[in-house]
């Protein structure tokens, strides 16, 4: 890994929300992961220690070429270093099944948030899984059955959510390809969809380790896969992936969701 340029700030812009009021956990990795691997390509750790400012100037503050702080004045916003995490990836379901399911996403469902009454989704304005929100990226990730993807109850992948998720070719960068930040956004809400759909509502996202092998295309209809993978304390582990139709893995990451709501 060969960082090119070090980057002294960063901006959180309004329509990457997660939360009202702060960034996606998902799009803030992958914009964060860039101040130490500018090529893309992951195995990148991003731990959020605070609630991710929209709108403001972040400060990038480098412990060395693989670590780096992510400040606004005195506050400690996230921290960023290389992480080759291991995640056994199980093979996609298939497509039929999870068109089949997408009605059931918690994307759809009314009043699924106790902070948002009389709002469709759980996190209705989400820019990953968001119904009302304006230009977000549509992943409605909803409930399969593990047995699908040939997952046995001892595999501890208990509880897994699949969505397609159609790209659109407008957000492609210079050279046509879905956004790093784009990818790990994707892999965000999925899995802790994957908790609600085993009947547990996680907290917030504290963590997450992303790695990318190829870029797709904008405008490639892919497929979002997330499972369950264990708790411990108040620590809950999710996996997530992104396929295309032939099942092709082109990214992962590994999530830590904190406490329950």
């Amino acid at each position: 890994m060969l960082l090119a340029k070090r980057i002294d700030s960063l901006v959180v812009e309004e329509k990457f929300r997660g939360p009202p009021m702060s960034g996606n956990g998902g799009y803030v990795g992958g914009l964060f992961s860039t101040v130490i691997d500018d090529a893309g390509t992951g195995n990148i750790e991003v731990t959020l220690r605070s609630p991710i400012p929209l709108d403001q100037t972040l400060q990038v503050i480098y412990q060395s070429d693989t670590h780096a702080t992510i400040v606004q004045q005195e506050t400690l916003i996230a921290e960023v270093r290389v992480d080759h995490f291991d995640l056994q990836v199980p093979s996609p379901p298939d497509w039929d099944v999870v068109e089949a399911a997408a009605a059931d996403s918690f994307s759809f469902g009314e009043n699924l948030n106790d902070l948002l009454i009389g709002r469709q989704g759980f996190h209705p304005i989400c820019f990953c899984c968001g119904v009302e929100h304006e230009d977000g990226l549509g992943v409605y990730a909803a409930p399969v059955e593990t047995s699908a993807v040939g997952v046995s109850s001892d595999d501890n992948m208990n509880a897994m959510v699949a969505a397609i998720w159609p790209t659109k070719q407008v957000w492609a960068d210079e050279n046509g390809y879905v956004p790093i930040e784009y990818l790990w956004t994707a892999m965000d809400c999925p899995s802790q969809f994957a908790y609600l759909a085993g009947g547990i509502r996680t907290g917030l996202l504290g963590r997450i380790s992303a790695r990318v092998h190829a870029r797709p295309m904008s405008g490639e209809t892919l497929m979002v896969v997330a499972w369950t993978i264990e708790v411990q304390g108040k620590k809950h582990f999710a996996g997530s992936a992104i396929f295309d139709h032939a099942g092709k893995c082109y990214s992962e990451a590994k999530t830590v969701w904190i406490g329950t709501q």
